[in-house]
């Protein structure tokens, strides 16, 4: 495999949360000599506490799938070269989705929300996922996750202080339509087609998205030719990871695997 050298990371956020989420990787990896980018989605370009001063009539609420698929893809265009791509959550699914698109060197996916057809009848994964969908509700009002859910989908395991500081510093409202459009085939991945080195890390405690329904994902994409596509499950990791203390550690990880992939970083010299 030819070296590639992406000087460029983009972080690609997921929902209910702020994207100062990215603030300790991207400082992490610009010390090995990248370019960090972690955007805000449209409209949440402000403070949670300012953000969340806005719900429920946010327009935060119209913002679709594919509205945030062609932001992110008018971004990384605008780039020299093509970036990596590191998504979390609802940003994995992003970025799996933008790796289909050819606009990534590599994609690493931490604890994604799965394509269309993909999906897991765990309980926690139904009660973590089902009050985002708003149904039966106005999708013309966001969804602001309660403190009790964060607790459970995001946090769980934590310290209650951390998780009362985390809410705060992180929690913003999201749009219904955006996590039922998950759902729907705008969020469909053709598995068969050959992609860049493509990583999936899953944590064994989250509730929201588990690690058998991560390695369910990993397992649909076809084995072929110089499509790599790796695997990791990380102990003792909520949805929270993040921000859990072991974080360095998982991007560290990712890091070295980016390495094994000849996905090179040109160090000024």
């Amino acid at each position: 495999m030819e070296n590639v050298s992406a000087k460029t990371i983009v972080f690609i956020t997921g929902s209910f949360v702020h994207n100062s989420c990215w603030d300790e990787w991207k400082t992490f990896f610009e010390d090995q000599g990248y370019a960090c980018l972690a955007p805000p989605w449209p409209h949440k370009d402000a403070s949670p506490a300012e953000l969340r001063s806005q719900h429920p009539y946010s327009p935060i609420a119209q913002v679709r799938l594919a509205d945030l698929l062609d932001y992110h893809t008018e971004l990384i265009r605008r780039l020299p070269e093509k970036p990596i791509l590191i998504g979390h959550s609802f940003g994995g699914l992003m970025t799996q989705l933008l790796v289909q698109r050819g606009l990534a060197a590599a994609g690493v996916a931490i604890h994604s929300v799965p394509p269309q057809g993909v999906i897991t009848l765990k309980w926690s994964f139904i009660r973590s996922v089902t009050p985002a969908l708003g149904l039966f509700t106005s999708t013309t009002k966001t969804y602001l996750m309660p403190f009790r859910h964060w607790q459970y989908t995001f946090t769980n395991g934590m310290p209650l202080a951390v998780q009362q500081e985390t809410y705060e510093q992180l929690v913003v409202p999201e749009s219904k339509l955006a996590s039922r459009d998950g759902l729907t085939k705008v969020a469909k991945v053709d598995f068969a087609k050959p992609h860049v080195p493509l990583l999936f890390v899953a944590g064994s405690t989250d509730n929201i998205i588990p690690a058998s329904l991560n390695y369910a994902n990993y397992r649909r994409y076809k084995k072929h030719g110089d499509s790599v596509t790796d695997y990791k499950e990380f102990a003792g990791r909520n949805h929270f990871v993040l921000g859990q203390p072991t974080w360095q550690e998982d991007a560290a990880y990712i890091s070295q695997w980016l390495t094994r992939q000849h996905i090179a970083v040109e160090l000024a010299k």
